[in-house]
Parts: C-alpha cells; sequence; structure tokens
C-alpha cells in the first residue's frame, strides 16, 4: 500500500533520496530535510498510513520500535539530553504531509523553543463535570 504522490512513499521506494539512519520491515528512519534542530528525524511507516490509528498493530509496533532505538542514538550523536517527540495526527494538528510520521527534535535549553501547552494561545477552560462527561464517553468507547 503506497501512495504514488507522497513523498514519504518515494523515500520509501527510493524514488527520492533520504539520509536514512536506519530501518526495520515495516519503517524507517531519515534525518528530516527541513530540519528545526541538528539531527532532526523522521520514523515512518513503509505503508502509506495518514493517521496512527490506521495502521496495524504490526506496523505500529515496528514504528515505535524503532523510535525506541532511535532516539537515543539521534540525542547521543547531536550531544543534547533531550529531545520533543511529536505527531502530528491530522490535518488540524499540524500534519502537512499525509503519511504517519513522527518527529525526534534534539532539544537544548536555549533553542526558543518551549513546551506542547506553549503552542496554544487559547485553551478551554471546563468544568470538573466536563471532564467526567468527556471521560465517560471515551470509556464506553472501548
Amino acid at each position: 500500500m503506497q501512495d504514488t504522490n507522497c513523498v514519504f512513499c518515494g523515500i520509501v521506494s527510493g524514488k527520492i533520496r533520504a539520509r536514512i539512519i536506519s530501518q526495520n520491515d515495516n519503517a524507517i528512519a531519515f534525518l528530516d530535510a527541513f530540519p528545526l534542530s541538528a539531527g532532526h528525524t523522521l520514523v515512518i511507516p513503509k505503508l502509506h498510513y495518514y493517521k496512527i490509528q490506521d495502521m496495524d498493530k504490526k506496523c505500529s509496533s515496528a514504528v515505535f520500535s524503532l523510535l525506541w532505538k532511535v532516539v537515543a542514538i539521534v540525542e547521543a550523536t547531536v550531544e543534547v539530553n533531550a529531545s520533543t517527540i511529536a505527531i502530528h495526527n491530522g490535518k488540524e494538528a499540524g500534519q502537512e504531509v499525509r503519511h504517519v510520521h513522527i518527529h525526534i527534535i534534539p532539544r537544548t535549553g536555549n533553542d526558543g523553543a518551549g513546551p506542547i501547552h506553549s503552542m496554544f494561545n487559547t485553551r478551554p477552560k471546563l468544568s470538573d463535570k466536563e471532564m467526567d462527561l468527556i471521560v465517560e464517553k471515551m470509556k464506553k468507547k472501548f
């Protein structure tokens, strides 16, 4: 399952050049072509999936297994003690390429970026009752 119009599928197929770090049967890790910091890496499934919940268990396990291995290598290589690991799961969440991808962004204390909470200018003001209702609705879907 590949999308001929997808840049990440092009990387997986070898039609588009990438700086590949590592891969397994179902996932591949490579440097981001437009890095936010030195060592900025992407981990993607080799098959084309738009969102995390679209992946099957085997693919998901392969992606997160590779992520687990690569994150320590990225941090050690660029000599940082931290990284932001991010998934934009859908267009409205900021996903620019419609193929699941996990960012590993090496971080330093003075890089100018903040925590995830700094991304949102407005936040909802939810009461305890509203929070309880949300969690109960979620539990019913399991």
